[in-house]
């Protein structure tokens, strides 16, 4: 069987992403967020829009296209603005208990009506538009290439291995904010709990639009 990754650099990658990834961000933040706001099974639709936009950066940065869009920062300024406004937007419209993705204070009477394209589109600008983002992969994924082994198996492992720690720390967030949230829910305090929901999310907003 033909050998496509040098073993002692998948030793050192695996834990290495795996703490990097568990460190808190506007992805894992934003997960936590939705969480609370509209429990962990609607938010796997942001974290596959989250995904998506992980591949293209980390795809992007192995081909050079992130050199590229970091020389010239305003191409991300239309992302940035436009994606860290509308999180801002629904995170006041939840501090107010407010809006598509507030807890109605009636549990009965739940007011989710962001579509699932919508979350996904969240997931996916808020990976797209960050530029530490780009720099993070730019700066971490050639040490692991070694040019002694086929490129695209090589990079073919390394995003399996990314897409799968983004997805298992994203879930540990929202399956804390989904927990706070029944928490929170089982006290009447459904108020409190939009209020720190939006602000986690006006945070991932400000973050994305300023960062």
């Amino acid at each position: 069987m033909e050998i496509v990754l040098d073993l002692s650099i998948l030793v050192v990658f695996i834990p290495t992403f795996f703490f990097i990834s568990l460190t808190p961000g506007m992805c894992m933040t934003l997960a936590m967020s939705l969480g609370m706001s509209i429990g962990l099974k609607r938010t796997f639709y942001m974290m596959a829009g989250e995904l998506v936009g992980v591949a293209i950066v980390a795809l992007s940065s192995v081909a050079g296209v992130a050199a590229i869009m970091l020389k010239y920062p305003d191409i991300f300024m239309v992302f940035k603005y436009i994606g860290g406004g509308y999180l801002a937007y629904l995170g006041v419209q939840m501090w107010l208990s407010r809006g598509k993705m507030a807890v109605s204070t009636c549990t009965a009477q739940k007011s989710f009506t962001i579509s699932n394209r919508a979350l996904a589109a969240q997931g996916f600008i808020t990976a797209i538009a960050n530029p530490k983002g780009w720099a993070f992969f730019i700066a971490l994924l050639p040490p692991f290439i070694n040019k002694e082994y086929p490129l695209v198996p090589q990079i073919s492992v390394l995003l399996i291995i990314i897409l799968f720690f983004e997805f298992i720390c994203m879930t540990i967030y929202a399956t804390g904010g989904s927990t706070l949230r029944k928490f929170l829910q089982n006290r009447d305090n459904v108020k409190l709990m939009n209020k720190i929901a939006g602000t986690l999310m006006i945070g991932v907003g400000v973050w994305l639009a300023l960062g």
